[in-house]
């Protein structure tokens, strides 16, 4: 991948590591208990809310915006029940559609990864416009290498989105604009 147009890193003085022997059983994810689970504690923070949902922004980020999705309840991807699984994939389409009508944002990339932590969290990343450099699965990793985002306009286009949320599926913001993680 070194070698695509898009890597963040040049190719030449990069080696793989090795592959390491399994480890069985495989360490607990962060959260596997509830009452252990920061995102179980946090269930009234964020930007935007319904009785099942949750959205966040993400501060301190080096693309414009990064938002994530929880479950207000204790739940994975693998035991969410089906009426949250419908849900899901209709609150994410709007989740893209309301970042992508920003006026600088050419995309918004979607991502659940699972094995950090054991309560379901779904990641949504602004590509800027114009930033050929950053499309596809190399997003993430340039987000850790750009300088921060200007808190004050990810705050912004945040609240647009959260806003445009409410107006397209309902639920309610929060009384405050500060971030949540």
């Amino acid at each position: 991948m070194t070698g695509w147009e898009i890597s963040p890193f040049e190719p030449d003085g990069l080696r793989v590591a090795p592959l390491r022997p399994p480890v069985l059983p495989e360490p607990a994810r962060h959260g596997e208990d509830p009452s252990e689970c920061d995102a179980c504690r946090n269930r009234d923070e964020g930007i935007w809310f319904n009785d099942n949902w949750r959205l966040v922004r993400i501060p301190g980020v080096g693309v414009p915006l990064v938002l994530m999705l929880h479950p207000r309840d204790h739940y994975d991807m693998a035991d969410l029940p089906d009426e949250m699984a419908a849900e899901l994939g209709l609150l994410s389409t709007r989740i893209v559609r309301h970042m992508q009508a920003l006026p600088h944002i050419s995309r918004a990339h979607v991502y659940r990864i699972g094995d950090g932590g054991a309560h379901l969290h779904v990641w949504f990343f602004a590509r800027p416009e114009g930033q050929a450099q950053l499309f596809g699965s190399w997003l993430v990793v340039w987000d850790d290498l750009l300088p921060e985002y200007p808190a004050d306009v990810a705050e912004a286009d945040a609240d647009i989105v959260a806003d445009a949320l409410v107006a397209s599926h309902g639920g309610h913001r929060s009384p405050t604009s500060e971030p949540a993680a």
